[in-house]
């Protein structure tokens, strides 16, 4: 079979651009509106419940047994609760920049088989980037291979993080690290951790690191980022990030001294 032959992998794509019609929509409704108005949040949550209602209908009527995990909705079994599918999905990576009109967000849709990544789409509707990837079969962008960087020192690298929200309990643990690394490395805080991981795996970024996150903010990156390459873990380098509230993602030749840099900037 072909990887564009993948049935899963093609009803997950399609998934995603119908997520990405719903967002496209109301971009163009956003644009009309004054910012921080009421009609503004009401029509970015009604984007963020359409565009998983749209994502879980194809699932659902693909593969009615698989269970589905959604930033939105929770957690829904599929027909059969002993399915060993579950797919974990975002509609919208990076709603805070989707809300100002700052162009970095994206689709992100994963499917995990007994907690192993298998498939991967992140769709970024702005530039018409599609980022796929199939575990044991490599990582895409628009159909073309993906690698990760060859960077092999932290003082050379341009690092991706997600701030945490200004209320939450773990931002008190990440500002010591920002601070540990912006003399280490050179930073990026774009907002959306599916784009950021996606960057990795293109080499756009060489790391990444998030210490506040939940399993639909990095499924789908964490699988491009190793079928491309690279190393995903947690801050000490163990593989199962997504019962984890942090992660790290980088090239080969960064890892390692990108988790120690963490590790002595940690003030846990």
């Amino acid at each position: 079979m072909t990887r564009a032959a993948d049935p899963v992998l093609a009803v997950a794509v399609r998934a995603a651009r119908r997520a990405a019609a719903v967002i496209a929509d109301a971009s163009r409704d956003l644009r009309r509106l004054p910012t921080f108005s009421k009609e503004q949040g009401d029509i970015v949550s009604a984007a963020d419940e359409e565009a998983e209602q749209a994502i879980v209908a194809t699932i659902s009527a693909a593969f009615p047994d698989h269970s589905i995990l959604g930033e939105e909705s929770g957690a829904r079994a599929g027909t059969n609760v002993d399915s060993p599918y579950r797919w974990i999905i975002d509609p919208i990576d990076g709603t805070m920049n989707f809300v100002h009109g700052f162009p970095y967000y994206a689709v992100s849709i994963a499917l995990a088989h007994e907690g192993e990544l298998t498939h991967a789409v992140v769709l970024d509707p702005t530039r018409d980037e599609l980022f796929t990837a199939i575990r044991g079969r490599g990582a895409q962008l628009n159909d073309a291979p993906l690698r990760t960087s060859a960077c092999t020192r932290l003082a050379d690298a341009l690092v991706g993080t997600v701030m945490p929200t200004r209320k939450s309990p773990r931002l008190p643990r990440f500002l010591p690290i920002l601070n540990g690394l912006a003399t280490r490395c050179t930073l990026r805080r774009a907002g959306a951790c599916a784009l950021d991981m996606a960057y990795v795996a293109t080499g756009r970024l060489d790391g990444f690191f998030v210490t506040s996150l939940r399993a639909w903010d990095v499924a789908a990156g964490a699988l491009l980022v190793s079928e491309a390459g690279g190393r995903v873990g947690d801050f000490a380098g163990g593989p199962d990030i997504l019962k984890s509230q942090e992660v790290i993602a980088a090239a080969p030749g960064v890892f390692n001294a990108l988790r120690e840099a963490i590790g002595a900037a940690d003030s846990r």
